[in-house]
């Protein structure tokens, strides 16, 4: 099946995981890039889109996809061949769900904590608590990641799937949530393995984003997105 579909991201924010899958799936599609630091996101275009707010944002031919995981799963769905999700294999394929939904719902709101804490905070004092937390919420998740990724080289052993791509994104942060990743020897092993792959530079390339420092390349700094 053909389909066209139409990513709306930010440069370095949670949405280079739906990016990187649609470039690993193969499947056409074309970026709009939203100008988070600008408001973009909250301009009545964009809320008729998505009246969350956010992004990833994927236009389809059944109307506005949102949100990370359903978009993952989707575009397995499109593209079987790439094989992205372990359909055939119900316990796997939970597995893979369970991770996921890990990194939504645990990595990506304690590291929200720090850039986004007045979705959560209005006092000074209680944003500034929230953000010391940071470092030490992301690395306990983290330290549980790194248990999960020693049955093999990719989240669910030898098979690559979206689940790395959602990784891949939390791993970038680590550093800027100033996280100790002296004990994440896997993670850390995952994320320059990720960057090996040609889908994943690809995607560097188009959102003109630095690799990590643990990379094969640097490209530049990266600029923090303000909707992470």
């Amino acid at each position: 099946m053909t389909v066209s579909l139409i990513l709306y991201y930010a440069p370095g924010a949670c949405s280079i995981a739906s990016h990187i899958a649609l470039q690993e799936a193969q499947i056409p599609f074309d970026l709009r890039s939203v100008a988070l630091g600008a408001g973009e996101q909250r301009s009545p275009d964009f809320l008729a889109l998505n009246p969350k707010g956010r992004i990833p944002l994927v236009i389809t031919p059944f109307g506005p996809l949102t949100e990370n995981p359903a978009i993952l799963e989707y575009v397995a769905a499109l593209a079987p061949e790439g094989q992205l999700a372990p359909v055939n294999n119900a316990a796997k394929l939970a597995k893979m769900r369970e991770f996921n939904c890990f990194l939504s719902a645990t990595v990506h709101v304690a590291h929200a904590h720090g850039p986004r804490g007045g979705r959560w905070a209005k006092t000074e004092s209680a944003l500034q608590d929230m953000k010391a937390q940071v470092a030490d919420n992301m690395l306990s998740a983290f330290e549980l990641i790194e248990q999960t990724l020693q049955s093999g080289p990719w989240v669910l052993g030898k098979d690559f799937s979206i689940a790395d791509a959602y990784l891949y994104t939390f791993a970038r942060w680590l550093e800027m949530d100033r996280v100790d990743t002296r004990g994440l020897k896997r993670v850390l092993a995952h994320r320059a393995r990720m960057e090996q792959r040609p889908a994943v530079q690809a995607v560097l390339a188009a959102e003109g984003i630095a690799y990590s420092r643990d990379g094969p390349r640097k490209t530049g700094a990266e600029k923090p997105s303000l909707n992470r």
